[in-house]
């Protein structure tokens, strides 16, 4: 079934798309140029265990929306390259934790502050006189998709 659009949306929605489509790049180049072996998908493990404190590994599966075997091989690859952490609860010692070590907090810091330096770059291509209107306009695009803001994307997150 197709989409309804009133006069105006496929323009928009156009826009919209073009637009992901260069933050998408400065999110890749920031991790490009911070951590030269560690995925996307690798990275946004870290800023998951990053936002939410350590999780079980079927509670970080679920989080990503991958199957825990994905999460299991994904992590043991964050183990190896030091970034991330297993650690037996204290109270149920089946139960494993993954956690950041504190060079997977920084380097997560590291990208954030430079996607940062990225999108200043970018904005000096945009006009002053046009950048106030943006703020409310892409406000108004991430809380139409009912997601509630995700800190590590947001000017506030420290690590």
């Amino acid at each position: 079934m197709e989409p309804t659009t009133d006069d105006g949306d496929d323009a928009l929605v156009e826009a919209i798309i073009q637009a992901s489509r260069a933050m998408v790049g400065v999110a890749g180049r920031s991790l490009a140029e911070v951590a030269v072996d560690v995925t996307l998908p690798q990275y946004r493990t870290l800023v998951v265990l990053g936002d939410d404190g350590p999780r079980r590994l079927a509670d970080l599966a679920e989080g990503l929306g991958v199957s825990p075997s994905t999460a299991t091989r994904m992590c043991d690859r964050l183990v190896r390259k030091g970034l991330l952490d297993r650690r037996r609860d204290e109270l149920d010692r089946r139960e494993v934790n993954l956690a950041l070590t504190p060079g997977g907090r920084r380097l997560v810091s590291a990208v954030i502050e430079r996607r940062r330096e990225l999108v200043h770059e970018l904005l000096q291509a945009i006009p002053k006189r046009q950048r106030a209107g943006m703020v409310q306009c892409l406000n108004l695009v991430a809380r139409a998709d009912g997601a509630a803001p995700e800190p590590h994307w947001s000017s506030g997150w420290t690590a």
